[in-house]
């Protein structure tokens, strides 16, 4: 496999947030002579994960009320190619993207969760599902890359961005097929191992392996979910592994193979090739959201519990993907992302990100052009509040009673 292949597998592995994505911003940071954006969260080398990480970022920011900074929101905005898909990163914006831009499914639906969470940016997310759905297989699912064999991971983070963006993803068809057709391929039965589980994708022979990042992943994808998910009731009963006809039986099967997989130990293992066994941080926060999101309180409960103990050295390593991983499980689970096991995850994303010296310029920006407006029409401070106002509410998913941003 070489090495742009297998970045790929890794990425698309580590989707809805995995640790692949979120330790490559670990990796070397790029030479001198090609510094990296001041308004990039994170230090390390964005060649694979740039737009990624910056889309969870900013996610995470908004699901605790946080306004990022908007030069942070600019940056994201401006790696859009022309038809509508990111690549991870582009270093020259102002060269248009070609056919070795290496665009990708998983970048584009991240970009996209984050815009329609944020608001105010129709034009940007409505090019990008355009260009998720003119490269959805004929299967109805997506692979890591347009043409690519679909795979759970990425089929699911697209769903994710369908849904984020007011699309209905039972009716983004392909030759009559849909994602849920996709993801319930790639779902295994209940006899055997691993049942109940989803694969990442078949095996040479068609074959198909319990994967728990996929699994993770499949479960938010059936319930039609992206990488934020609500606090909900717990749900009894149902646990037992049944033929699954439909996606949310399939939801339900990933759910019950994930606690059944996270009770000895509260915590997934990492499953790279080669690599000695050993805690995966943030594969165990995926399965936070996805029990979290089929109503597996008590099995979330206790993983997030475990990731309290035990993450924050990750995260202080891995960088801004993994803060934001897990305040979504933090999230997802009723726990305090500001204090989770004694460590502000909020205020540690934060420092990853924009210097307070370039927040505080944003914010002196925005109140020079609010003045203006203010002496150049006499409702002008009005009209400058009402747009803070529409791109605070966003488009109509969101959940509404949010409190209004604040910076930390």
């Amino acid at each position: 496999m070489n090495v742009r292949r297998s970045a790929a597998v890794l990425a698309a592995v580590a989707v809805i947030g995995a640790a692949a994505p979120a330790a490559a911003d670990s990796s070397p940071s790029p030479s001198p002579s090609r510094a990296l954006p001041s308004a990039l969260y994170g230090d390390g080398d964005p060649q694979y994960d740039g737009v990624w990480r910056q889309s969870l970022a900013l996610l995470a920011l908004h699901t605790v009320d946080v306004a990022p900074p908007q030069a942070a929101v600019d940056w994201l905005t401006g790696q859009q190619c022309a038809d509508g898909s990111f690549a991870p990163y582009r270093a020259d914006t102002s060269k248009a993207c070609d056919a070795k831009t290496a665009v990708d499914t998983n970048q584009t639906a991240a970009a996209v969760q984050a815009l329609a969470a944020l608001g105010g940016h129709d034009a940007v997310t409505d090019k990008a599902v355009g260009w998720l759905k003119s490269v959805q297989n004929t299967d109805g699912g997506w692979g890591y890359t347009a043409g690519g064999a679909s795979d759970t991971n990425s089929t699911s983070v697209v769903v994710g961005a369908l849904a984020a963006a007011g699309e209905k993803p039972a009716e983004v068809r392909k030759d009559g097929r849909s994602p849920y057709d996709a993801l319930l391929k790639l779902a295994l039965p209940c006899g055997g191992d691993g049942r109940g589980a989803f694969a990442f994708q078949p095996g040479e022979k068609g074959e198909l392996t319990a994967n728990a990042d996929a699994t993770a992943a499949g479960v938010l994808g059936a319930l039609g979910a992206g990488l934020v998910v609500e606090p909900g009731r717990s749900r009894t009963g149902d646990a037992a592994c049944a033929k699954a006809d439909d996606p949310a039986q399939a939801a339900a099967n990933g759910a019950a193979y994930l606690a059944d997989v996270l009770a000895e130990d509260g915590h997934l293992t990492s499953a790279l090739a080669g690599a000695e066994d050993q805690p995966d941080y943030g594969n165990t926060a995926d399965a936070v959201v996805a029990l979290a999101a089929r109503g597996a309180t008590g099995p979330a409960r206790k993983s997030v519990a475990w990731l309290e103990e035990n993450a924050a050295d990750w995260a202080a390593q891995s960088g801004p993907a993994a803060y934001a991983q897990l305040i979504f499980a933090a999230h997802a689970a009723g726990a305090d992302p500001r204090d989770f096991g004694g460590t502000d995850l909020v205020r540690q994303l934060t420092a990853t990100g924009p210097s307070a010296a370039q927040r505080t310029a944003t914010a002196e920006t925005a109140e020079t052009a609010e003045k203006k407006d203010e002496s150049d029409s006499g409702f002008g401070v009005w009209w400058f509040v009402g747009v803070c106002l529409v791109a605070g509410i966003g488009i109509g998913f969101l959940i509404s009673g949010r409190t209004k941003g604040r910076q930390p």
